[in-house]
């Protein structure tokens, strides 16, 4: 792949067969994108704001139409702010406020969600009716009933369930239903366009100005890391946590024929949280078919600070240092803007389709 405008390519492109041919034959247009997911991994949904604010601030608005916004943990976060009234600066606002976070050594659970509800209070700003009323987007939100052990919060017993799930799930990812129940939280005015029956229960439940902020928070809320949210309005009682536990990179069953497209932080998308680790559990190549997979290559990551997107590990490396944290994590932000030009250029000149590679 050779790069346009700068030295190297920023950019890596994976497409599914439908996908490809589709883009091969009439390329892309914005009109024929109608979903966009967004996936769990915290701070690593940082490195992708140049890509949102290319999509979200310029190349959508070319051709408005009803698009559907689906993520979980940071994935939501990021579709929530594409819903503001200015996507521009509530993207922008994100990483602002996820960059100024900082856990002293020690942090409970309770503080880090304490946190995490502060933060989404100050992006949300309360205009959550504004969010579910945008007339383009319809967002959709995952998460996770979670049942047994890892109903509590506290340490112990979370850390012996997570243990017995890691085990069922090195047998079988199916055997997570034993544990986990998806939640989507979806737009009040559509269903989401997903078949997410076929692996694990889900149960629908519409969103509102009163059970956004809840949603989002539930969403993101790691186990051991966070508290989990144990009431919902309009959803009920419960143990609500990460999206990601089971939906980590949203290998899920779209259900028409537009195309996804996936501003992604890998070109590898992993099932559930508890896959990282096994390289065998792939994606679902059907679940594929629709999918334009935008991602940092590995070019552009060599030149960024450390090497790699910002991650959660990162509060660790630098404990004590949040200043030095802080500005590695600006910086990998700011070169994101590099991901967001070079997808609007290849768009403008018509050559898209000469820089996929299929799944």
């Amino acid at each position: 792949m050779v790069a346009i405008h700068i030295p190297y390519a920023s950019l890596e492109l994976r497409a599914g067969q439908q996908a490809l041919s589709h883009i091969r034959q009439k390329g892309l247009k914005p009109l024929d994108v109608g979903i966009i997911p967004g996936a769990a991994g915290g701070p690593k949904g940082l490195g992708l704001q140049g890509l949102d604010l290319a999509l979200f601030g310029h190349w959508f608005n070319q051709q408005p139409r009803e698009r559907q916004l689906i993520g979980s943990s940071i994935g939501a976060w990021r579709m929530a702010c594409a819903c503001l009234p200015d996507p521009t600066t509530g993207i922008r606002l994100l990483g602002e406020l996820y960059t100024q976070q900082h856990f002293p050594r020690g942090s409970s659970m309770q503080s880090i969600s304490q946190s995490c509800r502060i933060m989404l209070e100050q992006l949300l700003q309360g205009r959550e009716a504004q969010i579910l009323a945008n007339p383009h987007y319809r967002l959709n939100i995952l998460l996770v009933n979670s049942h047994g052990l890892l109903s509590h919060d506290h340490k112990g017993k979370l850390a012996l369930g997570l243990s017995r799930v890691i085990g069922a799930n090195l047998l079988n990812r199916q055997y997570l239903s034993k544990h986990f129940q998806r939640i989507v939280m979806h737009d009040p005015r559509s269903l989401p366009l997903l078949k997410t029956d076929h692996d694990f229960a889900t149960r629908h439940h519409p969103l509102t100005p009163g059970n956004l902020r809840q949603a989002l928070l539930a969403s993101g809320s790691i186990p051991l890391v966070m508290q989990a949210i144990n009431e919902i309005p309009g959803v009920g009682n419960g143990s609500f946590r990460d999206g990601g536990l089971i939906d980590y990179h949203l290998d899920l069953p779209y259900a028409n024929n537009d195309i996804v497209l996936y501003p992604h932080f890998s070109t590898r998308i992993i099932p559930g949280w508890f896959d990282k680790g096994l390289p065998w559990r792939k994606a679902n190549r059907h679940n594929l078919r629709n999918l334009l997979l935008l991602a940092p290559s590995q070019e552009y990551l060599k030149r960024l600070p450390l090497g790699k997107l910002p991650d959660r590990s990162d509060f660790k490396r630098f404990q004590g240092n949040d200043a030095a944290r802080q500005r590695y994590w600006l910086s990998a932000i700011a070169e994101s803007q590099r991901l967001g030009d070079d997808f609007l250029e290849l768009c403008n000149r018509g050559k898209l389709a000469e820089y996929i590679q299929p799944f």
